[in-house]
């Protein structure tokens, strides 16, 4: 996984570990928005790519997905143990979200003592509701998008790695629930998509999340769904913070600019920093 840091001159500072969404990369606007946001508030900034993103493809034969809530893990302990960071905060968008939720749940109150929180955007943490509103009729266009750049990269680990993966598998799939159960599911140690949903949710773990957390969901955001039961789970969590707009799309806040020349109008980018500055 290769990671962007950004370092105060004092590494001493809190530390932001940023998890971009599906098909996004470390160079996401709203990874540089919060590199941007988070320096000038003080704060080191890591830009994390998944698994395969960010033009590593070649470095391993395996596929990212949303269970590998480990990989961030690792990350983290890595800046810990190397370059001994005293503080973390988990920053994820959309699919990021679901991870450093996940995490943040897995952890619970046995976390290790320099997580200090968590923030997510648009979080997709009911993964299977996501999937199926992707193929409603008026999110086709946003399914395409995701298929034709999975497709895209899979071919290139065929290519890559030929003894481990099969275009083949490619073949009748139209929709992100096929390929997750023809090529995620298949490859990552699932039985099927409806197994990798269940299984990598975040929504299994939100109910234990120990550390403060902001979530931050638009109700009218395209496919990201937050089911009843997942949200009075977050709303039932007094570490938790649950913000939800009326507007936003997916990942798209835009605030007034309230005379702030330094300020971008991107409202959830500034939000998650804000949220972050409580525990330098």
């Amino acid at each position: 996984m290769l990671c962007h840091c950004h370092w105060q001159k004092d590494r001493r500072a809190l530390t932001l570990i940023v998890v971009h969404g599906l098909e996004g990369s470390s160079e996401s606007q709203y990874m540089l928005g919060i590199a941007r946001n988070g320096l000038a508030a003080g704060m080191n900034v890591v830009r994390m790519n998944q698994r395969n993103c960010g033009g590593m493809d070649h470095c391993a034969p395996t596929l990212y997905n949303s269970s590998r809530s480990a990989d961030v893990a690792a990350v983290a302990r890595n800046l810990v143990e190397n370059d001994r960071i005293p503080g973390f905060v988990l920053i994820g968008f959309s699919m990021g979200g679901n991870l450093v939720l996940k995490l943040a749940g897995e952890w619970g109150s046995d976390g290790p003592a320099e997580f200090r929180g968590v923030a997510a955007v648009c979080p997709a943490v009911n993964l299977a509701a996501g999937a199926d509103a992707l193929h409603e009729p008026a999110n086709r266009i946003y399914e395409y998008y995701f298929l034709l750049q999975l497709f895209r990269r899979f071919r290139r680990k065929v290519r890559l790695f030929p003894g481990d993966f099969d275009a083949s598998r490619l073949r009748g799939v139209k929709t992100l629930r096929e390929f997750d159960d023809r090529v995620t599911a298949h490859y990552c140690g699932f039985t099927g998509a409806d197994d990798y949903y269940a299984r990598a949710a975040a929504a299994n773990v939100v109910s234990r999340i120990a550390r403060p957390a902001l979530v931050i969901h638009a109700t009218n955001d395209p496919f990201v769904r937050i089911l009843a039961e997942t949200r009075q789970a977050l709303l039932s969590n007094h570490n938790v913070t649950y913000v939800e707009t009326d507007d936003g799309g997916h990942c798209a806040f835009v605030g007034a600019c309230d005379g702030d020349s330094a300020y971008d109008g991107r409202w959830a980018e500034r939000e998650v920093v804000e949220f972050a500055k409580q525990f330098r």
